[in-house]
């Protein structure tokens, strides 16, 4: 690399050496411009990257960074630390850090007052001690009352733990199939999962009677709700491709004709079982086990750690299937992965509870008001706020009325259906509606 020249054209030492009459770090007006368009044409450069949406895994890695403001030294406000982080990346990520701390404070606090509620008095300070003497540490006060330490664990404490695993099931489920099917109204009702589960649950119901196992049904409504998911993806795959539009068509047809069979079913079965099908249809917690907790647990978290793992071909996806597939990302096949992990995700969430409406759609659009649209922080953190969404339901459909356990389904419908209204209408004022 040449010296630079002075006025005279005569080589000179460099502008930022010592003697030249300047303190190093400090630059005059061709400086700036040399910089300027140094600049210019690293930006140039990545002109196809910086046409994408920003997402928060560009916040991530402090891509697309720029600086906002210069000071009296030339230096940009977002110039890195000693980590190379511009400061814009770190307080994005300190934001997410809060919104995270704040998700999961939230829901230890729900947990121990949804725990606290029952027939059986206890406080939230005896629900704490229970839960550590259990594990051999001697902190909190234990339960006053003498069957208070068995109702927290052989009933209250199931019913905490599967309303957190079916919230953050569902509200995943509904962050990847808003994901690859780019459409806000995406749910894992969209492809038939919970129809062909309320099928498969109201046949076993009808075929053993008003009192037949709830095993049998879970078991009845999880295999239903597969096998409907993997008809409707085969119906809308035509010459090895799937189309979003063919898929979405497909899953309403399907689910308009689940909606007959089950007024057949409703129809033809007894007024008990007729009553059954009808509860289990509005969703609740109510029959939650241990047995129940430690078969949704393991697929929870399965499909959960895939979603994860799925979550960066997600974001290239999000600039267009053309731009994802020059990109490397086999998007016939991310999409069967989605699906799959939808289906696996939202039957185990349902089969123990019965449909649970709107928690998988709204959810993800609460957190992307709260983190931006970025995939790899969506999806954990969606899980997290729906395992708190469906946690509050629950407690407000034990509290609601005195000593009645309204359906879970209902909770979240009529909270749930206002939310989305104003949401719409939010997103419309603000930026012409999702079109």
């Amino acid at each position: 690399m040449s010296e630079p020249l002075d006025p005279a054209g005569q080589l000179g030492p460099h502008p930022d050496s010592p003697g030249t009459g300047r303190p190093p770090g400090t630059h005059d007006a061709g400086d700036a411009g040399a910089s300027a368009t140094g600049a210019a044409a690293a930006a140039s450069t990545t002109s196809g990257a910086a046409t994408a949406p920003a997402t928060e895994d560009q916040d991530s890695t402090g891509a697309g960074d720029q600086p906002s403001s210069l000071g009296s030294g030339g230096h940009a406000e977002s110039d890195p630390d000693v980590t190379g982080r511009p400061r814009a990346a770190r307080r994005r990520w300190s934001r997410t850090t809060l919104i995270f701390a704040g998700a999961l404070t939230g829901l230890v606090v729900l947990a121990l007052i949804s725990a606290a509620i029952g027939q059986v008095p206890t406080s939230p300070a005896e629900v704490a001690g229970a839960f550590l003497h259990r594990f051999g540490l001697d902190w909190g006060p234990m339960p006053a009352h003498p069957a208070g330490y068995v109702t927290l664990w052989e009933v209250r404490f199931p019913r905490v733990v599967l309303g957190m695993l079916v919230g953050a099931a569902l509200a995943t489920a509904g962050a990847l199939l808003q994901g690859v099917f780019a459409n806000p109204l995406a749910e894992p009702g969209v492809i038939g999962v919970s129809a062909g589960a309320a099928v498969g649950a109201g046949a076993v119901i009808v075929a053993g009677g008003a009192f037949a196992a709830a095993w049998s049904v879970a078991a009845g409504a999880f295999v239903a709700g597969l096998g409907t998911t993997l008809l409707v993806y085969l119906l809308a795959r035509s010459n090895g491709r799937t189309e979003v539009v063919t898929l979405v068509l497909t899953g309403v047809a399907i689910n308009a004709f689940a909606g007959g069979l089950i007024s057949f079913l409703l129809f033809s079965a007894s007024p008990a079982a007729r009553d059954q099908i009808v509860f289990w249809q509005m969703g609740s917690l109510n029959g939650a086990t241990w047995q129940s907790v430690n078969v949704v647990w393991p697929l929870t978290l399965i499909g959960l750690a895939a979603a994860i793992w799925m979550a960066p071909r997600l974001d290239l996806l999000a600039l267009g299937e053309s731009a994802a597939r020059h990109l490397g990302v086999d998007v016939e096949r991310l999409r069967r992965n989605v699906i799959v992990v939808v289906a696996v995700l939202a039957t185990a969430g349902v089969a123990f509870t019965g449909i649970i409406l709107f928690v998988g759609l709204i959810v993800p659009h609460l957190v992307r008001m709260l983190v931006g649209p970025g995939h790899r922080v969506l999806i954990p953190l969606s899980a997290i706020v729906g395992a708190v969404v469906l946690v509050a339901a629950d407690i407000g459909a034990r509290a609601l009325v005195h000593n009645a356990d309204l359906p879970l389904g209902m909770i979240t419908s009529l909270v749930g259906g206002p939310f989305f209204f104003w949401l719409l209408r939010r997103t419309r004022s603000r930026s012409g509606g999702w079109a």
